[in-house]
Order: structure tokens, then C-alpha cells, then sequence
């Protein structure tokens, strides 16, 4: 019990610090691209005023006037923030062509014969969404409102049960996207209604859902059937080339014969000729002996 009655005191506490901190802050929102002038508080015999500026991106920056040296003086201030008038007359503040770096904290302090005082803000920059409207593939009304800070809220008429999708980007944009889905089919025209701190904005639009749904069931079957023409067609070719390389064959060569084969294929018959001339001519000379006469013999 004692742990929890020391828990609950000090969560008391750190409320009561954070409110205490918070409630001499004044909120100031400005749109994107707006002038904006932040004033000090009222005083007469002022003697020093400093503007302390913390932007959420970026380095501090100040604003400086003395009026005993009648002198100002700026450190990392960029251009576009600087005095309204000048600091002795009224040192309020004027930002230029606010942007989303300008967004964080303001503090005026001024130095008075009568004691000290500050006045506290913070700018908040407003980013109006880019609204755009359009039908999708299937005649559905799509509404967007893109880069808008904070985040816009969209509503349609007739009035649609779908949920918008957020998606949030680095400089703390928002883009909101919601596709009109309804009950009824008949519904023509739509409108879209984007609702956003920097202004409402709403156009309307009209759609066809019957005519792109029979185009989309048209289509479907198209390219299915020509996909299957295209395959057919693949296959057809790849069977008839097989077929040409089967019946194409290489044409048969005779043999070729080389000249020590005729050779080899000859010379026994030029020996047996040559053998039987021999036999030949040893008979015809037995022959031509017996005939000569004795004491002859036969011419060689």
C-alpha cells in the first residue's frame, strides 16, 4: 500500500509540472505559406527584448535588442524571421512564408523597469491535402488527400462503409486514401468531402461499375485464350521440327577405294599369267628341240 500511495503521489506531481509548463503556452496555427506575427508582451520602459526560438527541426535560434545601445542583434536566424517594426516601437515577431521547419517554440522575453515578463507559443503549420477523386478499374469512386498535416478526414455522400488507409510520411505528412464501397450499385455520382483545419475541400465524380466490370470479364477470358493459342502454337512447331530432323537423314557414301587396293588385287593374277607363260615357253622349246636335227642345237 505504502509502494502505491508513493507511485499515485508521484505521478500527481509530474501532471501538475507538466501543466504548470504548459498553460503559460499559447497555440498558433498558421498554413503553410502564410505570414505570421507573434507579439511580447505589453510594456512601457523596456529596456531588453530577446526572442528565444526552438524549432522541432533545426538548431535554436535568437533575436536580440538593447535599448540603452539602441542595437539588435541576430544569432542562426534565418531571413524570413525577423521584427515587425522595429524592437523599440513594438517588438513583436513576423515569419515569412511559414514552412513546416518554422513548427516548435516562441518565447518573448522583455526586460522592463518594472520587472520582468515572457509570452510563450507554439506554432503549429498547418499543410492543406491535395484532393484528388478518381474511379479505379473496377468503376469504384477513389478520393485522396494527399500530404496534409495532421492527417484530413474524408466522408462521402451518399454515405460510404469503407475504412481509409493512412500513410504517413517523413516531413510528418499525412495522405489519406478512402474507396467508396456502398450497398446499392445504381449510384451514379458521388462526392467526396475532405475535411482538414486549413479548409474543407469535396468534389464530386461520376462512375460506371457496370460497364468496366463486363469489360473486365471480357478481357479475362481474352487473354486466356490467347495464351493458350500462343502455347499451342509453340508446341505445333516444336513437334514438326522433331519430325523433320527423323525423316532427314545423312545421304550413304560409297566406299572409296584407294590405289594400293587395285594393286593388291591384281598382282596375283599378273603372277599366275607370268607363271603359265613360263610353262609355256618350256614346252615350246622341248618341242622345237625334238624337232632339229642332230647336231643343231637350238637357237637361244
Amino acid at each position: 500500500m505504502k509502494i502505491a500511495g508513493k507511485t499515485l503521489c508521484v505521478f500527481v506531481l509530474l501532471t501538475i509540472t507538466k501543466a504548470a509548463r504548459t498553460a503559460g503556452i499559447k497555440t498558433v496555427s498558421v498554413t503553410v505559406g502564410n505570414n505570421s506575427v507573434l507579439t511580447c508582451p505589453p510594456n512601457s520602459n523596456v529596456t531588453m527584448v530577446t526572442w528565444k526560438i526552438m524549432p522541432k527541426v533545426g538548431g535554436a535560434c535568437a533575436l536580440g535588442y538593447r535599448a540603452d545601445q539602441n542595437k539588435t542583434d541576430r544569432t542562426n536566424c534565418s531571413g524570413s524571421m525577423d521584427w515587425k517594426f522595429t524592437p523599440d516601437c513594438n517588438p513583436a515577431l513576423e515569419i515569412q512564408q511559414v514552412g513546416i521547419t518554422h513548427e516548435g517554440k516562441y518565447i518573448c522575453e522583455v526586460v522592463t523597469t518594472d520587472g520582468n515578463f515572457d509570452k510563450k507559443y507554439h506554432l503549429i503549420v498547418l499543410v492543406p491535402p491535395r484532393l484528388t477523386l478518381s474511379c479505379d478499374v473496377e468503376g469504384n469512386p477513389v478520393c485522396e488527400a494527399a500530404a496534409g498535416k495532421p492527417a484530413a478526414q474524408i466522408s462521402w455522400v451518399p454515405e460510404s462503409n469503407s475504412s481509409p488507409e493512412n500513410k504517413s510520411h517523413d516531413n510528418e505528412t499525412v495522405t489519406v486514401l478512402s474507396r467508396f464501397t456502398a450497398e446499392s450499385t445504381n449510384l451514379t455520382t458521388t462526392t467526396c468531402i475532405v475535411s482538414h483545419l486549413a479548409g474543407n475541400q469535396s468534389k464530386s465524380i461520376t462512375c460506371h461499375p457496370s460497364d468496366n466490370s463486363n469489360n473486365l470479364h471480357i478481357y479475362i477470358p481474352l487473354c486466356f485464350l490467347s495464351i493458350i493459342a500462343l502455347l499451342a502454337v509453340i508446341y505445333s512447331f516444336k513437334l514438326y521440327s522433331d519430325r523433320l530432323c527423323h525423316k532427314t537423314k545423312p545421304p550413304e557414301t560409297d566406299p572409296v577405294h584407294f590405289p594400293e587396293d587395285d594393286t593388291t588385287e591384281v598382282e596375283p593374277y599378273t603372277t599366275y599369267v607370268q607363271k603359265e607363260n613360263t610353262v609355256y615357253c618350256s614346252v615350246s622349246d622341248l618341242t622345237l628341240g625334238q624337232n632339229i636335227p642332230h647336231g643343231l642345237s637350238p637357237a637361244r
